[in-house]
């Protein structure tokens, strides 16, 4: 099941990057297709097949998921800045933008870098199951790391929320409204990420649910901005012939 949302998943985020190349070679909103292609790589760095293949070239210690954490970030930075804007959400802005966003990232990234060279990361491992072994320091190491690697999204996500709860209760276009509610889910999934040293290895699988969920309600939620903005210059373009104008 997991390896199966994984896989529907990565499909899904490539074909709407790819859906996404005329208009960037057009010059047209080259930052959406920035984000939908740093999205399609996580994914498919967060899978076992292509992480053992791209980490081993790496050197075989696990950088690549050092490199997935950073690829995240940059996409839920880029992310943000476009819903922010695109909603005029000036404090979300702010928020991710402004000093307060940049300490919280550097800070993060400074806790993220320091807490993977503290740990034993031999031995490539998807998610880092691999490399837990018995030792409490490197367990420990591993759980703030994940931590850390999980607070910028939650960070930058919540910070949009208030501002998809407003849009979706608007009189914005129904396809906006629905783009709207998707995001606000992803972004109240990406929260529930923070819950994750709670929930028991029993139920580990949750985990890959609430992750993929969040990452499927970005890329249709701004797959229908983007169709929306489609429809209603069509629509505004029909409306200027009809008149002559």
């Amino acid at each position: 099941m997991i390896e199966t949302l994984q896989w529907s998943t990565l499909a899904i985020c490539a074909l709407v990057a790819a859906a996404r190349i005329p208009s960037t070679l057009r010059g047209e909103n080259r930052s959406l297709f920035g984000i939908f292609a740093l999205m399609t790589l996580a994914i498919l760095l967060s899978i076992q097949g292509p992480y053992l293949a791209i980490d081993r070239a790496l050197g075989g210690i696990n950088v690549a998921n050092l490199v997935l954490r950073f690829v995240i970030f940059g996409a839920i930075f880029f992310m943000g800045i476009r819903i922010s804007k695109g909603f005029g959400a000036e404090d979300a802005y702010k928020l991710i933008t402004g000093r307060p966003g940049i300490v919280v990232l550097a800070a993060i990234s400074a806790c993220m870098l320091a807490l993977f060279f503290m740990m034993d990361t031999n031995g490539s491992s998807a998610g880092l199951t691999g490399v837990v072994g018995t030792d409490p320091w490197n367990s420990a190491m591993l759980e703030y790391y994940g931590a850390a690697g999980r607070a910028y999204p939650a960070y930058v996500t919540l910070a949009l929320l208030p501002a998809m709860v407003r849009a979706v209760a608007s009189r914005l276009p129904a396809l906006v409204r629905v783009a709207a509610g998707l995001l606000g889910f992803g972004a109240v999934a990406t929260g529930l990420t923070l819950l994750f040293p709670l929930i028991p290895p029993s139920l580990g699988h949750i985990e890959f649910i609430i992750n993929y969920t969040a990452v499927l309600c970005f890329v249709v939620g701004l797959a229908l901005i983007w169709v929306a903005k489609v429809v209603n210059g069509r629509i505004a373009a029909a409306r200027r012939k009809s008149t002559g104008k």
